[in-house]
């Protein structure tokens, strides 16, 4: 949930970064989802329907929120309920729920023992009741609008310890009821000032990773506070192309900073028990606003706020297109999600979305819904370093072979007969998850036949898969 807006970028020094060594995430396996809570509704007609719209437009994830509140410890039944609707609906469609618990502003940040506890059991429930999978902590806790003390009077960063505190007990709860749960933590906003005092006291996400960091190491704890970071890079204002948007001197981190993003967890965390570079991470909030055409003004409410600078839904495409790619190509990012899947009604929040408020979509829906088919399928993006090699599944029916490939596949099909035999041999091109005929028949004749497929990603190759098999008489 974005707090403020629009914040100027903060320019401050930053030593050289390099990029670490990480694991493999990104690619076909990124994750890409909506930032939604138009699907939490206590009516389960009303969630499905909702949750159709995401799947509609292509999604395969939605994160959305649950709010806890000083003395709660466990989810109500009425949210309960709701959840259990988005779970159910979820499933239906095949989606991925990944669930943020949070304090709803600062007035209910929660500092205490007492309070952290009370949180911890709150966000334990929530898997329990639910059955998620993946559990957000908190929300900007770098944001005086989440947290608040961020300074004590000297100046000293006092949010990012007192969240580390949060987060690692958080953890415990979390994990005592279900350890398979990936706890995320961060859920960091792009920008802030670093400065105590005045009317927003805010942490770049650069200053609140080291000071986590930091506060992890004095704790003495050996063991991991959170699975993944999450992140939300939005640019200054939606005009800014995501891959414009690199800050190598500034604390600023938004999408095209993945580098800098994995050195400074890095530098926070590496040679603790908690892992640091090689941390998955999540961009489970990123908007492009658009603007609003005349046939659906009525649906809004209120003034646009002047510095957003929305773009027109073609713009809006393409830049979440680009994000997409940037995301890709990020070797530790398990996944994406736009903010939001449908408009807010009011001007001052977000329109963002690719659904107006009435869920007829716009314009920019089918040009995302081909981007996250293009990343599903390997091929949105050519990177550096990434090596892909296809899976693949062959049915025969009669004389009719069937190729399946999980990504888009080239391929070099080869049927033998006996142990040596060449009787033909076929090249080719399969779409992702689409089932191909291969281009001849199987022979009738009484006899032992052998497929041999040779198949390569188009892009991003690495080896080459090789499949092989017996084959019947046709």
């Amino acid at each position: 949930m974005h707090a403020f807006r629009h914040s100027l970028v903060t320019v401050a020094a930053l030593a050289a970064l390099t990029l670490a060594p990480a694991a493999r995430a990104g690619g076909p396996t990124l994750l890409i989802g909506a930032t939604e809570d138009a699907v939490r509704s206590a009516d389960p007609a009303v969630a499905q329907q909702q949750m159709d719209l995401l799947a509609a437009a292509g999604f395969r994830a939605v994160r959305i929120t649950q709010v806890w509140a000083p003395g709660e410890t466990a989810v109500s039944a009425s949210d309960a309920t709701i959840l259990g609707n988005v779970m159910t609906a979820a499933k239906n469609d095949g989606i991925e729920v990944l669930t943020t618990v949070m304090n709803y502003g600062s007035r209910t940040t929660p500092l205490s023992d007492t309070d952290q506890a009370d949180f911890a059991a709150y966000a334990a429930s929530v898997v329990r009741v639910s059955g998620v999978r993946h559990l957000i902590v908190g929300n900007e806790p770098n944001l005086n609008r989440y947290w608040l003390p961020q300074f004590d009077d000297s100046g000293a960063d006092v949010a990012a310890p007192a969240y580390e505190s949060l987060l690692a007990r958080t953890y415990d709860a979390v994990k005592a009821v279900n350890p398979a749960v990936e706890v995320i933590g961060g859920a960091l906003a792009p920008r802030g000032g670093d400065v105590g005092g005045g009317i927003r006291p805010t942490h770049s996400p650069t200053a609140f990773i080291a000071d986590m960091g930091a506060a992890y190491r004095a704790s003495g704890r050996t063991t991991p506070i959170m699975d993944a970071l999450s992140l939300h890079p939005y640019e200054e204002h939606s005009s800014i192309a995501p891959a414009a948007g690199v800050h190598p001197n500034t604390t600023t981190i938004e999408l095209a900073d993945y580098g800098k993003l994995v050195t400074l967890l890095g530098q926070a965390f590496d040679g603790t028990g908690q892992p640091g570079s090689t941390l998955p991470i999540y961009f489970d909030e990123f908007g492009v606003e658009s603007q609003i055409p005349p046939a659906k003004q009525s649906l809004y409410t209120g003034t646009e706020v002047p510095v957003t600078q929305p773009v027109d839904e073609a713009t809006q495409a393409a830049y979440y297109k680009q994000a997409m790619q940037l995301a890709f190509c990020d070797p530790t990012v398990k996944g994406f999600f736009i903010f939001h899947a449908i408009d807010e009604k009011a001007m001052t929040g977000w329109q963002s979305g690719l659904y107006y408020p009435d869920d007829t979509p716009k314009s920019s829906l089918p040009a995302v819904r081909t981007a996250m088919e293009l990343s599903r399928r390997g091929v949105i993006a050519a990177c550096p370093g990434m090596h892909l090699t296809p899976r693949a599944q062959v049915v025969q029916t009669g004389r009719v072979l069937t190729l399946t490939c999980d990504i888009d596949c080239t391929f070099v099909a080869q049927l033998y007969r006996g142990l040596g035999k060449l009787l033909v041999s076929k090249r080719g091109r399969a779409i992702g998850g689409a089932p191909t005929t291969l281009p001849f028949r199987v022979p009738t004749a009484t006899a032992t036949y052998r497929l041999r497929l040779s198949l390569l990603a188009p892009v991003n190759p690495g080896n080459a898969g090789l499949l092989r098999r017996v084959l019947a008489p046709g």
